[in-house]
């Protein structure tokens, strides 16, 4: 019954089989137009925020992945994030975002989905992600939500701290402001297979 539910659950994702092996399927999914991915962080006298341009996202994405038990595991299944395509609102901040990122050495932020899990007794699901800043990756979970009609959503709130990314905490102005070294990534990412 679990393993039915989970399977009619990620039916966007092409697990329509009942399945208990490690066979490797194979589909592709969109990245909804309506999905949204931001960075926000402060300093000591401002706020920022930082918006992806969704519509410069590669799709189709390919999705490998196979059953575990209740969990669904992904192989090599990655988004890949053009640093210069966040837009903080003004050249200068761009520059400075870019700076931080260490754009001109690592131009991309990848989201690596592994798995996707129930919690709370069957309830609620969950994604661990790895998420590489700067080059320096880090595991972190987020919760999986299902639209109306049957899309899947995986939305959250982030809170990355910059060293644990190789990213120092810069300053700007002569020391003046200082750029808290905790960020958020708010992200709403809708997910639609595409069928032959």
């Amino acid at each position: 019954m679990i393993l039915k539910k989970v399977t009619l659950f990620f039916s966007v994702m092409a697990i329509m089989a009942f399945t208990t092996g490690a066979t490797i399927r194979s589909t592709y999914v969109a990245i909804t137009p309506d999905s949204s991915l931001y960075i926000k962080g402060t300093t000591n006298v401002n706020t920022f925020s930082c918006l992806f341009d969704v519509e410069n996202i590669d799709n189709p994405v390919r999705v490998d992945y196979h059953m575990e038990g209740d969990r669904i595991k992904f192989d090599e299944t990655v988004l890949v994030l053009s640093v210069d395509c966040f837009d903080c609102g003004g050249r200068g901040i761009n520059k400075d975002f870019r700076e931080i990122l260490k754009s001109e050495e690592e131009p991309h932020i990848l989201l690596s989905l592994k798995e996707i899990r129930p919690i709370a007794d069957h309830e609620a699901y969950e994604a661990l992600l790895d998420i590489e800043i700067a080059g320096e990756t880090n595991m972190y979970k987020v919760p999986v939500k299902v639209e109306k009609d049957n899309s899947l959503l995986i939305q959250g709130d982030l809170n990355v701290r910059l060293p644990d990314h190789n990213i120092e905490a810069p300053s700007k102005l002569f020391g003046l402001i200082n750029i808290h070294e905790n960020v958020e990534i708010a992200f709403k990412l809708g997910i639609q297979e595409i069928r032959n």
